[in-house]
């Protein structure tokens, strides 16, 4: 079963920086759009960026944009989520998943699977 891996979580104060990451072994990830998610607790799982095949267009969450940066290194089968200037309210646990089409159609969950157990960010005051 296909199943993503995410990892890099952990414990941040207030403008600190985490690098998350997201693989699925067996998987080619460089042929699909990419999304990253986060689910707060109490809250609704949202899209926090999503990356298109190969080098392909990037969209963000009005929320992180500016703060957050997502990439991919091919050879590593890894999608990346670069997170700088880290506030409480990013406090959620992290996801990522595909559509499996190569171009991001915005940031909603419809269509996306391979969910894996994500990843827990919390982020101090």
């Amino acid at each position: 079963q296909v199943q993503f891996v995410e990892s890099g979580g952990g414990l941040a104060q207030t403008g600190g920086s985490l690098r998350l990451s997201c693989t699925v072994p067996g998987f080619t990830l460089d042929y699909y759009a990419i999304g990253w998610f986060r689910q707060a607790p109490g809250k609704e799982r949202e899209g926090v960026s999503c990356i298109s095949s190969g080098y392909g267009a990037i969209v963000y969450a009005t929320s992180v944009k500016g703060r957050f940066t997502t990439s991919r290194d091919t050879a590593k089968n890894t999608v990346y989520l670069q997170m700088n200037s880290l506030k409480p309210e990013d406090t959620a646990v992290y996801y990522c998943a595909t559509d499996t089409l190569s171009n991001c159609r915005g940031l909603g969950l419809h269509g996306m699977e391979f969910w894996g157990e994500g990843t827990l960010v919390t982020v101090s005051s």
